[in-house]
């Protein structure tokens, strides 16, 4: 896909991930535009203060709760990154339907919008938590993925075509534990939910660049997961602070002790490519079968989880990984 040729609109474009898919899309790919979409006029003004002044940088104020709004910011765009999302746990648990009319009916206009304008690649991100959900978050999350892997059946005989990202935490984003840790270690005690918590690490450059991967790839329908390692909560905790106090305060409602990325039901219809899978929509007639040439398929019973990766970080690795988070916050870097 030649970049420099398409107009690119971001959901959520002032978020950890919009500013960093904006800045390696800027520096490496010149797209004749970038749109960022979001309702926020402050952070918008904040990223132009930034240096996010760009002569192809557009700012759109619009909420994906507004289909009308859509439309008209999608008029002439060639590729859509969905990555609007209310996604604090303990917010959306209390405040369900705005979770829903956001996760939810927000990606429902996103595909309305997007089949409407004639956008031929449309990427939602989506996280380990839509796999077997627990809290309303993850369901949200679920419900999204389907709407984007299914509304392939409406596109017809157009080009538009609608795939997903899922991956797991993105250390140092808005939501992430890092942040947290890092300012508690001033005070010399660390909270951890529970000793045994696993989890899943990303960087968010490397989430980009993944996002950016799969865009190009993408036949319409994927679920793209990257092979990704693991870290335990304590590990991490210890490589933040290693001499300050772990207090274990309990798990919190809504919260997993482990991740998946990829249930067993999934593995069916999942290949395994070098550094990722694809899970495929099962039985969908208007899905080519393209990734079972270029890799292989999953045995039976195969499972993504987070306590049986086979690839774990050690303490020195989160260590290096979470010093960039550091010095940002060190910086002020808002995330």
């Amino acid at each position: 896909m030649n970049w420099n040729e398409k107009v690119i609109l971001i959901t959520g474009g002032t978020g950890s991930f919009g500013k960093k898919f904006i800045k390696v899309m800027l520096e490496e790919y010149h797209p004749a535009k970038i749109i960022v979409y979001s309702r926020d006029e402050l952070k918008q003004h904040e990223m132009r203060v930034a240096g996010f002044d760009h002569p192809s940088l557009r700012y759109f104020i619009g909420d994906v709760r507004d289909l009308p709004r859509l439309r008209r910011a999608l008029n002439g765009v060639d590729v859509v990154i969905h990555a609007a999302a209310l996604k604090q746990v303990p917010a959306c648990e209390y405040n369900p339907m705005e979770a829903v009319k956001t996760n939810i009916l927000g990606s429902q206009n996103v595909v309305d919008a997007a089949l409407d304008a004639g956008v031929e690649r449309v990427m939602a991100l989506s996280t380990d938590k839509a796999v077997n959900p627990v809290n309303l978050y993850g369901a949200t999350k679920l419900a999204a993925e389907k709407l984007f892997i299914q509304s392939n059946a409406y596109a017809g005989g157009t080009a538009t075509r609608f795939s997903c990202v899922r991956y797991g935490n993105v250390v140092g984003s808005r939501g992430s534990v890092v942040p947290v840790f890092l300012k508690q270690r001033s005070n010399g005690k660390l909270t951890i939910t529970d000793e045994r918590m696993t989890r899943f690490w990303i960087s968010l450059e490397q989430g980009v660049r993944f996002v950016i991967q799969c865009a190009e790839q993408m036949h319409g329908g994927e679920v793209f997961v990257p092979k990704i390692p693991s870290m335990t909560i304590i590990n991490l905790a210890k490589a933040v602070a290693p001499q300050a106090e772990i207090e274990v305060i309990g798990i919190r409602p809504g919260e997993k002790l482990h991740e998946v990325l990829i249930s067993d039901d999934e593995a069916r219809n999942t290949i395994e490519l070098k550094d990722m899978f694809v899970v495929q929509p099962a039985e969908a007639f208007w899905f080519g079968r393209h990734w079972e040439k270029l890799g292989r398929k999953l045995e039976d019973g195969f499972r993504y989880a987070s306590n049986t990766n086979t690839s774990w970080l050690s303490i020195e690795e989160i260590r290096r990984i979470i010093e960039p988070v550091e010095l940002e916050l060190d910086q002020g870097y808002p995330g």
